[in-house]
This record gives structure tokens, C-alpha cells and sequence, in this order.
């Protein structure tokens, strides 16, 4: 019996010695060069402010780029998970990037926290979606923030020009849902490519119908080229964007044409707008500190890296009760240490995952935004 006992105690101090001495390894897959570098640059930026150790254990970051390129992404993600053999994986900046890695993530049972938009990243949570999560908001809560501030203005019609991508879809989708049920009709829906150089055919055609307000869906720079169409050609109505338009390079590509126009976003951007109290000012005036400080100009593209570092932390304590890192029992425990998040504050959002809902973003992550003298101005924020 004390032989056995003795053995029992090697074996338990042979695996705390084990757990003591591994490496988290986290792959992450970002959107760095192509036409999503505008985010994938400040979401790497970010990646400054990982931290070294977790629990006692090293931290070892696996970074590669996917140049927006959704056969790239796949590429990268086999490898994360076949080469690499990381615990799990970040990224990628782009909805269809994020959907290509969804398959290769769950079929290696490796937890993945996407920094892309659509719902149908993470939803339904099926066999497959179990394994994926994501730090941004869910299309419905972006569009349930701009419907709302559409039908204050009193728009009662809009027209329509979308990426032609599933980020440009599953956005559009939301939207005319929303707003045939607060009666606002929509015209006309356009399309264009990311890599498009001329709307005009598109933008004369929805010009046509004298809609109150033009919705322009779309991510990073490209999303300026309708909008920049849209003004030189005399368009005076509203002018709304997506919060996947919402950094200092589209401000920057756009210029004066943005003027005036709408887009809803986190709230991050304005954080030192927001009311006193308000449950994310904190931690964004604390993100927005340390990148600014950095980087320059504040990114909501960024502050999803942030937060998505803040989660793993948080959850890698819950994980290393249950297994060591690098093995399957290890991603299994992160992935249900993941889905248990609640009450986190972040930079981004409130975050508030279930087994049903792998966003846990509410409205409180998100706030409508008006483009005033070439910067941010808070214009509406959810009640808290």
C-alpha cells in the first residue's frame, strides 16, 4: 500500500513537473497584406501586448499572414495545427478567412477565437461551430445600433452596395430584415468587388431610386471607394457604412467624402466620449492608452486581438486544472473554459459566451458613430 502511494505521488509530481514546464502555444492568423491589411496590421500591432506567461506557463506565439486570401487561410491553419501543434488559434481578420478556418480548426479540435464579423462564423453552434468563437459582435447587434438610428433620423428608404463576399451578405441580410420591420424599404441592393476600382454603373443605379439613405457595406479601405463615388456624383442623403469600415486608414482613404455620414461600431473609438460608468470605458481608455502610446491612432481591429488575449488568459487557469498543454484534453478544457466567459468588460464589448451564443456580444458593445472633421464623434450609445 505505501509502495502504491508512492508511485501515486511520482506520478502526480511527475505531471505537475510536466504542466510547470510547457509551452501555450497560440497560432494566429491575420490578414496583413491584401485589401483587409488595414486590419490585420493593427490586430498584429497588438499582438505587442500578449502576455509572456499564463499561470506560471510560457507563452509562444505562431504568426502568419493569409494576405486576405481565403485558400492562404486555409493553408496557414493546417499548418497552426499540424506543424505547430498549437493549443489554439487567433484570427482571422476577414469573414470569409474566419469561415475557411472553421472546418480545418474543428476537425483538429483545436478552440479558434475569430476577430471577423458574420454570425455564421460561430452560429448555429453545430458539431463544427463548437469549436469556434469570436470577439466582435454579431451582424444583428451592428444593424440593430444603425436601424435604430436610421428611424431617429427618420429614413424611410435606403439603397443598398455590398461587398460581394459573405461578410457582404450576411450583413445585408440583417439589415433588410431590421428594417422591413421598422418599415423602412429598401430600394435596391448592389454589388461590388473588394478589388473593384469603379462603382459608378452601381452607385448612378441606386442614385436613381432618391433614396433617404445609402447603406455601404463593406471592410477596411475598400469600403470608401462607393462612398467617395456616392459624394462626387452629388448623392445628399445619409450615408451609412458598417462598424467593418471603422479604422484610421478608411478615414484616411476617404477623406472629406466621409463627412457627415454614420457608421455603428464599438465604442471603443470614442471611449473618452462615453459617460462615466459606461461598463466598457475603462478597459478601452486602458486599451487605447497602451496602443496609442505604440501604434498611433486607435483601432477597433486591434482591441479585438486585446480582448481575445484577455479571454485566453482568463480561461488557460480553467484548462490547466483539467490537462497539459499540447494535448487534445488541454484544447478540450480551453474550448470549454472559453464558453463559460462571463462579465468580462472589455476594450471591444461586454462578453458574455454560452454554450448557444460563442459571441456573448450585447449592445453595449456597440454605439453609433458620425464622422465629423475627419475624426470619430460618439453620436449614440446603448443604455446601461
Amino acid at each position: 500500500m505505501n509502495r502504491l502511494r508512492l508511485l501515486t505521488g511520482m506520478v502526480t509530481l511527475l505531471f505537475t513537473a510536466t504542466v510547470a514546464m510547457a509551452d501555450i502555444t497560440i497560432g494566429v492568423n491575420l490578414s496583413t497584406t491584401g485589401p483587409a491589411a488595414s486590419l490585420g496590421i493593427p490586430e498584429k500591432n497588438a499582438l505587442a501586448f500578449a502576455p509572456k506567461t499564463i499561470a506560471g506557463q510560457n507563452v509562444k506565439l505562431v504568426v502568419y499572414d493569409d494576405a486576405s486570401d481565403t485558400t492562404t487561410a486555409v493553408q496557414n491553419t493546417k499548418r497552426l495545427v499540424s506543424e505547430n501543434k498549437v493549443d489554439l488559434i487567433i484570427g482571422s481578420s476577414t469573414t470569409p478567412c474566419s469561415l475557411a478556418m472553421v472546418d480545418v480548426a474543428a476537425g483538429a479540435k483545436t478552440p479558434m477565437l475569430s476577430v471577423a464579423s458574420a454570425s455564421a462564423i460561430v452560429a448555429p453552434v453545430d458539431a463544427k461551430r463548437k469549436w469556434a468563437f469570436k470577439v466582435s459582435a454579431n451582424d444583428d447587434i451592428y444593424a440593430a445600433a444603425m436601424v435604430a438610428h436610421m428611424v431617429k433620423k427618420g429614413v424611410k428608404s435606403v439603397g443598398v452596395i455590398a461587398v460581394d463576399d459573405p461578410y457582404g451578405e450576411s450583413n445585408t441580410q440583417e439589415y433588410v430584415k431590421l428594417a422591413k420591420k421598422y418599415g423602412i424599404k429598401t430600394q435596391s441592393i448592389e454589388k461590388f468587388k473588394k478589388t473593384d476600382t469603379s462603382v459608378t454603373a452601381q452607385v448612378l443605379k441606386l442614385m436613381s431610386g432618391k433614396p433617404d439613405a445609402m447603406f455601404i457595406v463593406a471592410v477596411g479601405t475598400p469600403a470608401a471607394l462607393p462612398h467617395t463615388a456616392l459624394v462626387e456624383r452629388g448623392y445628399k442623403g445619409k450615408i451609412y457604412q458598417t462598424g467593418g469600415a471603422a479604422n484610421a486608414d478608411f478615414l484616411r482613404v476617404g477623406g472629406k467624402a466621409l463627412e457627415g455620414s454614420f457608421l455603428p461600431a464599438s465604442p471603443v473609438l470614442v471611449a473618452e466620449q462615453l459617460p462615466n460608468g459606461y461598463p466598457t470605458k475603462a478597459e478601452a481608455l486602458k486599451f487605447a492608452k497602451a496602443y496609442e502610446g505604440k501604434y498611433g491612432p486607435r483601432s477597433t481591429f486591434a482591441s479585438h486581438i486585446w480582448d481575445a488575449l484577455k479571454i485566453v488568459e482568463a480561461a488557460v487557469p480553467k484548462a490547466l486544472k483539467k490537462a497539459k498543454p499540447g494535448t487534445p484534453e488541454f484544447r478540450q478544457a480551453l474550448r470549454d473554459a472559453i464558453e463559460t466567459t462571463k462579465g468580462y468588460n472589455g476594450a471591444y464589448a461586454v462578453f458574455n459566451m454560452s454554450p448557444t451564443d460563442h459571441s456573448g456580444v450585447d449592445q453595449r458593445g456597440m454605439s453609433v458613430i458620425k464622422i465629423e472633421n475627419g475624426k470619430w464623434k460618439l453620436e449614440d450609445h446603448a443604455k446601461f
